[in-house]
């Protein structure tokens, strides 16, 4: 055996019978077992693992109890339009009200869109895009329904599946998707499109258009209960799967994000054989189900025991704010959670959902935000003023740019490194020239190296510096406050 295997072999032991890593001059060590070629500036191969942040920036100290959180989101949902309690819904919709949600969320945009052959879209594409968001069915009076998301799912401007881009022509960009839903998930149906494949739905962030047959419609009681369970499973991992059943579509194999909340069935319920397979080895799951008329149902599925998953939410600690994002690390970047990943702000979201803590969908209402410790910077801010909030910050603290969101996770040498879900990559050289390079997904970088054109940093256009964890803190104003 090599040296490098060695090291390695000795890193995997140390952490499984005492719980902890080695020294970094130990880890250091095993930087030579793959090859790595890197056009990120300050980063080493050894950053690329959790156990270096962990020890030297992270505890297990709760920065949030379990209370905290919960007063937290009640909060949000009272203070913030941009998050919902979707079964607080009202029962029915005045005419007005849902041509009015019709119309924000299926809006023609300004800038001219091409569909992926290069083809530009014209005014009849949208006309026709619009006439299946179905306006002339809206009545003077518009009963809502209530449903579940039965899997994973893309939640869309227009009801249509058509991808779109801009006139960069970036495929990657799919500009008629908005975001994701997940199992578990309630939503309030607002509206069904003219081709009857589409439902217009509130979930607790967002509201577009999703699939039918992603949606389970249920009485809003039952699906209330089911989200107030006191016994069940939080997904940590990045994904993880249900156990495969033969026969069983609808309970098999069925991808579980990260935050996916599943209530576990009650012990009377669960026989010693689930769908063939002994249920001793498995958490057994409550999971939602559509029945082929529409309606919701809910079957047990299996989740092994190895799965990376939580009874309950993780403890909101610093320790687990870098381990639950390093999950994610290399995942390629998904806009509005498309390519079966996510963006930044997805990104940030299912890692502090795994802690039970809801958040805006988009950067710029996660950014404006009044829920946290905010430092705030208008165009009069100093980067001397931003310098002085960055040497106070803490693991989990995210910082906004326009259009982007960073999880802060330590210094080293006296630079702020973060860990996001980016597309782009630019910096200074040496040289003097820019690099316009490309991340494209979950990356480790340093922050002040990062420049987004050759004469604007990310830290030249951060207008927002919070701290989840001190939800209960005033904003903090530093230069410049907004």
């Amino acid at each position: 055996m090599n040296n490098s295997r060695k090291s390695l072999l000795s890193v995997l032991v140390f952490s499984a019978l005492f719980g902890a890593t080695p020294s970094l001059a130990q880890s250091v060590q095993t930087q030579n077992i793959a090859p790595f070629v890197s056009d990120v500036p300050q980063v080493q191969q050894v950053m690329l693992s959790p156990a270096f942040w962990l020890e030297q920036h992270a505890d297990h100290k709760p920065l949030m109890s379990s209370a905290q959180i919960q007063a937290f989101n009640r909060e949000l949902v009272a203070t913030d339009k941009h998050v919902i309690d979707p079964l607080a819904y009202v029962d029915e919709l005045p005419e007005a009200e849902l041509i009015k949600q019709i119309k924000n969320t299926s809006s023609t945009p300004s800038s001219p869109r091409f569909y992926v052959d290069g083809t530009a879209l014209t005014q009849a594409d949208f006309e026709r895009y619009h006439a299946n968001t179905n306006k002339e069915a809206v009545k003077p009076t518009n009963a809502v329904r209530f449903g579940m998301v039965v899997t994973r799912t893309s939640l869309r401007t227009f009801p249509t599946d058509d991808r779109v881009l801009n006139s960069e022509m970036d495929a990657d960009l799919d500009r008629f998707q908005e975001s994701g839903a997940f199992p578990g998930e309630a939503v309030a149906i607002l509206h069904e499109s003219a081709d009857k494949q589409w439902y217009l739905v509130a979930a607790y962030n967002y509201t577009a258009w999703v699939k039918k047959s992603a949606i389970a419609i249920g009485d809003k009681g039952t699906i209330s209960n089911y989200m107030q369970a006191k016994d069940f499973i939080v997904v940590t991992g990045d994904k993880v799967d249900t156990t495969f059943v033969p026969n069983k579509p609808r309970v098999s194999e069925v991808q579980l994000d990260m935050g996916v909340r599943l209530p576990l069935m009650p012990k009377d319920k669960i026989a010693h054989l689930t769908h063939g397979q002994n249920s001793f080895a498995s958490y057994i799951v409550k999971l939602p189900v559509r029945n082929d008329d529409g309606s919701l149902d809910f079957k047990a599925a299996l989740l092994p025991r190895s799965s990376d998953v939580n009874v309950g939410y993780l403890p909101l600690t610093s320790y687990n704010l870098i381990a639950q994002g390093f999950k994610f690390l290399g995942e390629r970047y998904g806009w509005g959670h498309d390519y079966n990943a996510r963006d930044c702000t997805g990104f940030v979201g299912e890692i502090y959902k795994t802690f039970g803590v809801l958040m805006p969908r988009n950067s710029s209402w996660q950014g404006a935000g009044e829920y946290g410790q905010n430092w705030r910077f208008d165009k009069t801010a100093t980067l001397e003023e931003k310098h002085q909030v960055l040497s106070q910050m803490k693991v989990g603290d995210l910082i906004y740019i326009p259009g982007h969101v960073m999880m802060y996770i330590g210094d080293y040498e006296g630079q702020p490194y973060v860990i996001h879900d980016v597309k782009g990559l630019g910096y200074i050289k040496g040289d003097g020239d820019f690099y316009d390079g490309a991340l494209n997904g979950v990356s480790v970088t340093p922050l002040l190296p990062l420049y987004l054109n050759s004469k604007t940093s990310y830290l030249d256009r951060t207008y927002a510096i919070k701290r989840i964890a001190n939800g209960a803190a005033t904003d903090t104003a530093s230069g410049g406050a907004q």
